[in-house]
């Protein structure tokens, strides 16, 4: 039987327990789930690659079902190269799933890539890494939006 992959790709600036739940629960759906760092140039982060790519890895080090990659390019290019099965993507609003669907209409369009959606858990649904950055920008204790046990 093949390996059903997934891979969950975002810029993951920083890494947070709505990303965590998204991933725990596709590990319901999948073999294995690709955590996929994007690197643009162009898109100005709080964490470097390298800082972000060390704190996932870390988190998922005894996991064996979870990689940790960084990848440029077009997230399609990745699932074909990586044998993905999915694209994996969580929603937190119907302002995500209008965005997303357009990806996902364009991603199947151009390469037949899937793309598997779970809404994010009610309790999660308010959480976003833009506003994780603005509080970290100010100093502010971010634990409670961070996954138990992971390190910034």
């Amino acid at each position: 039987m093949t390996e059903r992959i997934a891979v969950f790709a975002g810029t993951f600036d920083p890494f947070t327990i709505g990303h965590a739940d998204i991933v725990s629960r596709g590990l319901l759906l999948f073999d294995r789930i690709i955590i996929a760092i994007g690197i643009n140039p162009q898109k100005k982060t709080f964490f470097s690659v390298k800082e972000r790519f060390s704190q996932i890895e870390r988190f998922y080090l005894s996991n064996d079902r979870v990689q940790v990659i960084t990848y440029e390019g077009l997230t399609v290019d990745l699932v074909k190269e990586t044998h993905a099965v999915a694209l994996l993507r969580g929603i937190r609003s119907s302002i995500d799933y209008e965005y997303e669907k357009g990806l996902a209409d364009l991603n199947s369009h151009l390469m037949g890539v899937n793309t598997v959606f779970l809404l994010t858990a009610q309790e999660f649904s308010h959480i976003t890494s833009s506003a994780v950055r603005e509080l970290l920008s100010y100093g502010q204790d971010v634990s409670s939006f961070l996954p138990e046990g992971f390190v910034l």
